[in-house]
């Protein structure tokens, strides 16, 4: 039976150092928490901004023009806007209450590779959610939450047998930051999937709007996806 709460958590990186080769920093990517937090907001959702310690950065190169443009930048640089309004009163995961939300969703930056598989606060949330019959969702490499997540009801990773999707090991090619997440001993989204026992599924480009849902389970596999992944959340949560 799907909860009944209309309150949604979306779970952002607390990590923001400098990550890419030209010295930028990684942290939030901009659109991943806004186009998740407009999908849920206009299906009169509540939306509450966590991450493990109460802070967070941007991703620099999310806020470049070819990630953010338009309508999102309008409302980026609008500080009474309802999504920085959000940001500005993000909360620590220990002070939340897993029972007041019926979705989980996880959002992006390469930053969640460094404090998604050991966020404990944030992984007793979206347990909790998850055993309370919510749905957990996560996008790009969010999915780096997985790694630490368990089903309280097996003892197992929450994904295991699960069908998921999250980035992929040629986008970090791509992006020539493949080098680095081995230097710094990072796992890719591919990589959590076989450490969980889950079956990773590729889009047919890197770059395609791409999610998949399994059951309470909702993954998408980049910025492009991060509305749908979200409408995914949603719709998993009403066929519970």
């Amino acid at each position: 039976m799907a909860p009944s709460s209309k309150r949604a958590l979306i779970a952002v990186s607390s990590y923001n150092e400098p990550f890419y080769k030209d010295g930028s920093k990684t942290g939030v990517f901009v659109v991943e928490a806004l186009h998740p937090f407009d999908a849920l907001t206009e299906k009169g959702f509540e939306v509450d901004i966590v991450s493990e310690t109460g802070s967070f950065g941007y991703d620099e190169h999310s806020l470049s023009p070819d990630f953010l443009n338009g309508r999102d930048l309008e409302v980026f640089e609008d500080p009474s806007s309802k999504f920085n309004m959000a940001m500005a009163n993000v909360k620590r995961a220990s002070d939340l209450r897993p029972e007041d939300y019926s979705i989980f969703f996880a959002s992006a930056g390469h930053a969640t590779l460094y404090d998604y598989p050991k966020a404990g606060g944030l992984h007793v949330l979206a347990s909790k959610i998850y055993a309370n019959g919510g749905v957990v969702a996560a996008v790009c490499h969010g999915p780096a939450i997985f790694e630490g997540l368990m089903d309280e009801s097996t003892g197992k990773h929450i994904i295991q047998g699960k069908s998921i999707t999250g980035f992929t090991d040629v986008g970090e090619k791509m992006l020539d930051v493949d080098s680095i997440m081995e230097a710094d001993k990072l796992h890719s989204i591919e990589d959590v999937a076989r450490i969980c026992g889950a079956k990773y599924l590729p889009p047919i480009g890197p770059w395609d709007d791409y999610s998949v849902t399994d059951g309470r389970i909702v993954t998408g596999v980049n910025p492009a996806s991060a509305h749908s992944t979200a409408v995914r959340a949603i719709n998993a949560l009403r066929t519970g």
